[in-house]
């Protein structure tokens, strides 16, 4: 079995993600990475940057290496409307109207 550790940047300890060969295409690393952390794929995109050399991988169909180590980051799907916005745009109408 191989492993990557990721790390989200807003946390303190690492996790890892494994499975199976030498490498994993970084669309299944994004899978497996949101299945793990129970993240829906139409709320956000994961952008994912090498720990050591801070380059960032772009290529979904490239391959990262057993072993590596990666920065985490949410990033807004574009085109996609925040759920949260919502929620905040509907407390403060309620919030105002029942001040009146």
């Amino acid at each position: 079995m191989a492993h990557i550790h990721y790390k989200f940047a807003s946390k303190r300890s690492p996790d890892t993600v494994i499975f199976d060969g030498p490498h994993i295409t970084l669309q299944e690393l994004k899978r497996l990475i949101m299945e793990r952390e129970k993240l829906r794929s139409g709320d956000c995109d994961l952008q994912i940057t090498n720990s050591q050399t801070k380059e960032e991988f772009t290529d979904g169909e490239g391959l990262i290496a057993k072993g590596s180590s990666v920065i985490v980051r949410r990033i807004p799907v574009v085109g996609a409307r925040s759920s949260s916005n919502s929620k905040i745009r509907n407390m403060y109408v309620f919030s105002r109207s029942s001040h009146m």
